[in-house]
């Protein structure tokens, strides 16, 4: 009976010692099954550094979304020493059917490799910036986010008439451009962006995926940022980010879809000159 006693302490006692850590691992996201198979098809086996302090990325989430359909991202990054800086962001969504909600890769003309959109979160889940440098790098902020059933979440809108609308886009320069300074820009895309997991209320069929995959944008033909995303991204899909004018020219997005429709809108752009 002592043998037993004593080996049940010793148990007890590993498992105090086994798990704080196995707790603290799930706490921070960093032992999520699915999280390791998106970080290899993403990055391979390159290191990811964790950047909790906002040194080259910075993610914004809620922490309670008011509506899991709708919940507003923005990813900050900022310039390294030597001239390094972000050249590709991924988000990423670990609990959503399809984690990789989007990688937006920056030209120089981008000046700032930001992105800010609205995304659908089906489950509870750890949302994650990873910030690809110019030197190899790879930088990660998370946030861990309550929200469920935003993919599955019924459409917002009648469907015919966002079927209608389907399409149109509007460009929009925030303030002024300056030559040869960043310049906020937003683009606003009429589009169901159908998960293929939400049901019509009133057929009670699941509505056919069908939603914007692909996004270039240009300025005065020259690539300024481009975006690969799913369904992850709200209906009617909306991008913040920026370019840099260097003197008069067009701003335009070209879109294309997962039923390969391409949509596309430019906007004329007479930048400020400003003397030095």
């Amino acid at each position: 009976m002592k043998m037993k006693s004593a080996l049940a302490l010793l148990v007890a006692g590993l498992l105090m010692l086994v798990l704080p850590a196995v707790h603290a691992a799930s706490e921070d996201g960093s032992d999520s099954v699915i999280w390791g198979k998106v970080k290899t098809a993403l990055v391979g086996e390159r290191t990811v550094i964790d950047d909790e302090a906002g040194t080259v990325v910075e993610l914004e989430a809620p922490v309670r979304a008011e509506d899991a359909a709708v919940v507003p991202i923005a990813i900050h990054t900022r310039q390294l020493p030597g001239g390094v800086h972000v050249t590709r962001l991924h988000l990423v969504i670990d609990e959503n059917p399809s984690p990789i909600g989007g990688t937006f890769t920056f030209a120089p003309l981008a000046g700032r490799a930001d992105i800010e959109t609205r995304v659908r979160i089906e489950a509870y889940s750890w949302v994650r910036a990873l910030a690809e440098t110019s030197d190899g790098k790879v930088y990660m902020a998370r946030r861990f986010v309550k929200a469920s059933g935003g993919c599955s979440a019924p459409a917002g809108k009648d469907r015919e008439e966002a079927l209608a609308r389907m399409g149109k886009l509007k460009l929009r320069v925030e303030d002024d451009a300056v030559a040869g300074q960043p310049s906020a820009v937003q683009l606003m895309i009429s589009h169901p962006n159908s998960s293929g997991l939400a049901m019509d209320q009133l057929t009670r069929l699941f509505v056919p995926p069908h939603f914007v995959r692909r996004v270039d944008v240009t300025y005065a033909g020259k690539p300024v940022m481009s975006a690969d995303v799913d369904f992850s991204i709200s209906e009617n899909p909306n991008f913040r980010f920026y370019f840099v004018p260097e003197g008069p020219g067009e701003l335009k997005a070209e879109i294309v879809d997962s039923q390969d429709l391409h949509f596309e809108s430019s906007v004329a752009i007479k930048p400020e000159m400003r003397g030095s």
